[in-house]
This record gives structure tokens, C-alpha cells and sequence, in this order.
């Protein structure tokens, strides 16, 4: 019987499989797509959510505006990212950081929208060094509460997603 950490592996690889045919679609879709990064990029990574939470803030009795994220991203290779506010991405393996804003969004119905970010700034050299564009497809969950709450108060709520980073 496989180990806890093959069966997660196994998972792990079946999700990014699952999600590289979902990019593959995604980048394959009409040019004039909002979330389709500039032409002439190249996928630098594929990472699943594997653990995620967006955190939300209460304002005047109600979970609105921003989020702030907190997720480890893996792929089928093994590498992983820490994705925390910023929005910020940071290899794990060599400490390559950018932080991005996002330039076009798609909403999803029960889940935090799809966006295509672009990186601002970067730092470090290793994997993410060449990063220009950022896509995260494929959501689900990640809702502020409808609920009502007292100033200050947090929520986090999970939510799972895929990113491509694109670069040169």
C-alpha cells in the first residue's frame, strides 16, 4: 500500500495534469481573450493550490474588499511557491520573489474571479527571475462571508486555483 506523502505526490501530479489541459485550453482560446498574457511568452511554471486560504477583513459589519492570500503552490516537478500578500510569489527552492497587480479579471459564480496579473517587481534569481505574467484559472471557493461580523474581525476561507506563470 503507497505511503501518505506517494498518495499526496500521486495527487499532486494528477491535479497538475488535469491542469495543464485546462492551460492548454485556456491558451488556446480567442486571441481578444481578457486573461491571455502577451504574445510571444512562454509558460515558465504550471503550480496547483495545494493548501490556500484568501483572508478577508470585516469593515463597517461586512467581509468586503480585498483579500489577502496565503497558499503553497505546487507542481508535478516537485517545486513549490509560497503565494502570500502583495500579491507576492516566492520559490521555495531558491528564493526568487516577484509581487504583481492584477490587469484583467473574469468572474466565476461561487469562487474568486480568474485574473491575469503582471508583474511588477522582482527579486532574487532562480525560477521566478523571467516572470512577466501571471494567470490564475481554474478557481474555486475563496468567498468573503456573506455573514455579518464586527470591525477587525478576520475569516479565512480556503480556495483552490491554478497558476501559469509566463515569462521570456
Amino acid at each position: 500500500m503507497p505511503s501518505l506523502k506517494r498518495k499526496v505526490a500521486i495527487a499532486a501530479a494528477a491535479v497538475v495534469a488535469v491542469a495543464g489541459s485546462a492551460v492548454t485550453y485556456q491558451a488556446s482560446a480567442a486571441e481578444s481573450s481578457p486573461l491571455q498574457p502577451p504574445a510571444g511568452l512562454k509558460i515558465i511554471g504550471q503550480f496547483v493550490v495545494g493548501d490556500g486560504t484568501q483572508t478577508y477583513t470585516c469593515t463597517g459589519g461586512r467581509f468586503t474588499g480585498s483579500s489577502v492570500p496565503e497558499a503553497r503552490l505546487y507542481d508535478g516537478a516537485n517545486r513549490k511557491i509560497h503565494h502570500f500578500g502583495g500579491p507576492t510569489w516566492q520559490s521555495e527552492a531558491d528564493g526568487s520573489l516577484v509581487t504583481a497587480s492584477p490587469v484583467a479579471n473574469s468572474p466565476v459564480p461561487g469562487a474568486i474571479p480568474e485574473l491575469l496579473l503582471e508583474v511588477k517587481t522582482h527579486s532574487g534569481q532562480g525560477l521566478l527571475d523571467t516572470v512577466t505574467h501571471i494567470q490564475r484559472l481554474n478557481t474555486y471557493g475563496g468567498v468573503a462571508p456573506a455573514t455579518g461580523c464586527t470591525d477587525g474581525e478576520k475569516a479565512s476561507v480556503p480556495y483552490k486555483a491554478n497558476y501559469v506563470f509566463w515569462g521570456n
